[in-house]
């Protein structure tokens, strides 16, 4: 799995937290995306495509 982020249309909604924790956070200054683990298990590709789905800002791209 091939996850990008767009950091820069990231509007730190905080939706692709709630999606997926285990992959991403959000910076306490200012609420973009952080992304920890840019390979994350086969059992988090559900939850991350998911996370994809729902960002308002479409800053996230998946790729499998």
């Amino acid at each position: 799995m091939d996850i990008s982020i767009d950091f820069d249309k990231c509007c730190g909604a905080g939706q692709c937290v709630l999606a997926a924790p285990e992959v991403f956070d959000q910076r306490d200054e200012d609420g973009i995306v952080v992304l920890l683990d840019d390979n994350p298990p086969a059992g988090q590709a559900e939850n991350v495509v998911q996370a994809a789905a729902v960002c308002p800002a479409a800053a996230i791209q998946v790729r499998r």
